[in-house]
């Protein structure tokens, strides 16, 4: 599963409304994973438009009944 990530801390602090406005550290992080989501996201869509047949789904669907 293809996971957007941040640098380290995915999250911001504050204690009061409005204070996490204060974290720079934390806007920061937020700022990097919405550009690493959004380039995964763009990256995702041009590889379904050039690779069509890889995102069909020709398997069977065959479930496993554990019980017996």
């Amino acid at each position: 599963m293809p996971v957007a990530s941040g640098d380290y801390w995915n999250n911001g602090f504050g204690r009061e409304k409005g204070e996490i406005e204060k974290d720079e550290e934390g806007l920061r992080n937020a700022a990097v994973v919405a550009r690493r989501m959004t380039f995964l996201m763009n990256a995702i869509a041009d590889a379904k438009a050039k690779y069509p047949e890889l995102t069909e789904n020709e398997e069977e669907r065959v479930w496993t009944h554990f019980i017996k």
